[in-house]
């Protein structure tokens, strides 16, 4: 039975009535999207925004309905069977919503009692310290930076010690010093068994911690494989370079350009030899040549900038 089961999902936004007046019909997030994440995966839902991330979380924590198809937790229907599913997961929201009344052992009290549990303050006492919370229990959530609220998020969604933790961008707009205890946290947990569904645009993350990774496009699936297979479909080298000059438009528009660095995709020897003479030939001086192999950052952009058929078979 795997962990979690989507199956024919599909979810339509109703039309606003300033949309009908204009004659646009409704706004179709989600189109027949259907795999499954197994007991114990560490998976990756990537995609960029508007890809339909946030609508497919939404409808598993049961806060959206689908307007076709379904989604299980452990065989448990997220709408027909709501409250055992939703006892199976765990999840960190993206926004951050706090209760200012109460300090941070008081918040994760009530959070446990939402679940039934009492009593359990040396699991959340292993928690504050494993999220380096310790030294905030204390400390009323209005307190707190946002960086620390964003820890209080991970500790309550882990506080009924759900056996599926689903991370929708956990770490997003946060500091190196929580990512880094976050994520040794989050893998202790997953090689003790728990499953991990992570969202995140920090794709160096995906590729380092998922085994298994999907992607989502206008609504759609067009990849799903095991990570390292990911990688190796992709047959490009990546030459990168800096340089303070313009390109010409011939490999500009197939560069990945941030600040003064630039990575171009270049297959073998031969392609090099061609994007360099291109560079000498329009004048542009570069330094710090280097190549690399395609991380999956690459790997993201040519699908999402091809014309891939959806899968109609999840492996």
């Amino acid at each position: 039975m795997p962990a979690i089961s989507f199956q024919s999902v599909s979810k339509t936004y109703a039309a606003t009535r300033q949309q009908r007046s204009s004659g646009a019909s409704g706004l179709r997030a989600l189109d027949n999207v259907s795999f499954e994440i197994e007991e114990g995966e560490f998976f990756g839902l990537l995609g960029p925004n508007g890809a339909g991330k946030t609508s497919l979380i939404s409808i598993l924590a049961g806060l959206s309905r689908p307007t076709a198809g379904s989604i299980s937790v452990r065989g448990f229907d997220v709408q027909t069977h709501y409250a055992q599913a939703r006892r199976q997961l765990g999840i960190v929201p993206q926004e951050l919503v706090f209760d200012p009344f109460f300090n941070v052992r008081e918040t994760l009290r009530i959070q446990s009692g939402y679940f039934g549990i009492a009593h359990n303050d040396a699991w959340i006492d292993e928690l504050l310290e494993s999220l380096g919370l310790a030294d905030k229990a204390t400390a009323n959530m209005r307190q707190l930076s946002g960086g620390m609220k964003r820890r209080v998020l991970v500790a309550q969604a882990l506080v009924h010690k759900p056996p599926v933790i689903v991370l929708d961008e956990p770490t997003a707009g946060v500091d190196v010093e929580l990512r880094q205890a976050l994520w040794q946290f989050v893998a202790r947990l997953n090689k003790q068994g728990s499953t991990v569904l992570l969202t995140t645009h920090y794709l160096e993350e995906a590729e380092a911690l998922c085994n298994r990774i999907a992607m989502l496009k206008k609504g759609r699936l067009i990849a799903l494989d095991r990570t390292s297979e990911l990688l190796s479909a992709s047959a490009s080298n990546v030459l990168r370079f800096k340089t303070d000059a313009s390109l010409p438009w011939s490999l500009a528009q197939h560069a990945r350009i941030t600040g003064r660095i630039v990575q171009l995709p270049a297959k073998d020897a031969r392609e090099v030899e061609q994007v360099l003479a291109s560079l000498r030939e329009a004048g542009v001086a570069i330094e710090d040549v280097e190549m690399r192999k395609a991380d999956l950052e690459d790997v993201f952009i040519d699908l999402m900038a091809g014309e891939q058929t959806p899968l109609e078979v999840a492996r």
